[in-house]
């Protein structure tokens, strides 16, 4: 039977917001950083010091990692679908497709969650209201990024399919990371992100050769927000939410990161919020208050058949 699990909806949409908020900036740091680090060393730096920074919470707060093999195997996978897989096909189809277009493409993570949890998993409630909202957050996504941006479907094809996996490799995540909701989710963004630095690490030192590379400060900072703040502090608050909004609901941050790109434009760059932007931006806000309403908000912690921790 599902079993309920209680919780401040308040609190956990703020935490929410504070993730797309995070996760919405690191674009601009990353934008920073690139200028005088390569990609692959950059994400391996992400992952390496984020890993570092999880494992002194850790010791903070006197939680140890666990001590079996198959909760790491676990962890692998879960490190697998959300950093190493997504990140790596991204980075490659991103290079192909404007940034705009892949915005969009990269947003469609709920809509795979939906219908990975409707006929897959069923770990969790699904209903009409849930996938309204997932396709009306992807529209106010299409408009915040421009509807011209679709114009180039179909001509990158190779990469946006890459860009497409990514996105359903974060929707898998999302609903694995079910799977590990018996541990804290210091122990699991921590576990996470070993085992992304175990595997990207060594990428990146037969790839670039960092040892050679000169950074500039601005880039050095940079990547150690994008470390710590960016992925250490925003997975703490990611497998929090997997536990409390659930997988479909964690993934509606993706279409918040979009407002966060455009409101951090007219922050730092005086742009301009046109009235097609700021439509966007409601049905966005909508599309997520849609998919967290609390008609089928009460968590459901396991499907019949289907134990989580298996």
């Amino acid at each position: 039977m599902f079993t309920q699990r209680r919780t401040n909806l308040g609190i956990e949409l703020t935490l929410l917001a504070a993730l797309a908020a995070l996760w919405g900036s690191s674009y601009l740091l990353i934008k920073i950083a690139v200028v005088t680090i390569p990609p692959v060393t950059l994400i391996a730096a992400r992952v390496f010091i984020a890993a570092l920074f999880l494992l002194a919470v850790l010791a903070w707060r006197g939680e140890r990692l666990p001590g079996d093999g198959r909760t790491w195997r676990q962890l692998f996978v879960q490190a697998a679908l959300n950093s190493i897989g997504a990140w790596t096909v991204l980075a490659w189809g991103q290079q192909y497709v404007d940034s705009g277009l892949a915005s969009v493409l990269n947003s469609t993570s709920p809509i795979f969650v939906f219908f990975l949890t409707l006929f897959v998993t069923r770990h969790e409630s699904t209903n009409v209201f849930k996938l309204f909202g997932a396709c009306l957050g992807l529209v106010g996504v299409t408009l915040i990024v421009g509807i011209d941006a679709l114009a180039g479907i179909g001509r990158q094809v190779a990469a946006q399919l890459a860009i497409l996996l990514g996105a359903t490799l974060y929707a898998g995540a999302a609903v694995y990371g079910e799977r590990l909701t018996h541990l804290p989710p210091t122990v699991t963004a921590a576990g996470s992100m070993i085992w992304a630095a175990a595997c990207l690490v060594p990428f990146s030192l037969l790839v670039d050769r960092p040892w050679t590379l000169s950074p500039s400060g601005a880039a050095i900072l940079a990547a150690a927000v994008l470390a710590v703040l960016c992925t250490g502090v925003a997975l703490l608050l990611y497998f929090r939410l997997v536990r409390t909004l659930g997988s479909m609901g964690v993934a509606s941050q993706s279409y918040l990161r979009a407002g966060v790109g455009v409101l951090l434009g007219t922050l730092v760059l005086g742009e301009q919020i046109t009235p097609a932007v700021g439509l966007g931006l409601l049905l966005a806000v909508l599309g997520v208050a849609a998919i967290n309403a609390p008609y089928g908000w009460k968590r459901t912690a396991a499907h019949p058949g289907k134990p989580q921790n298996s």
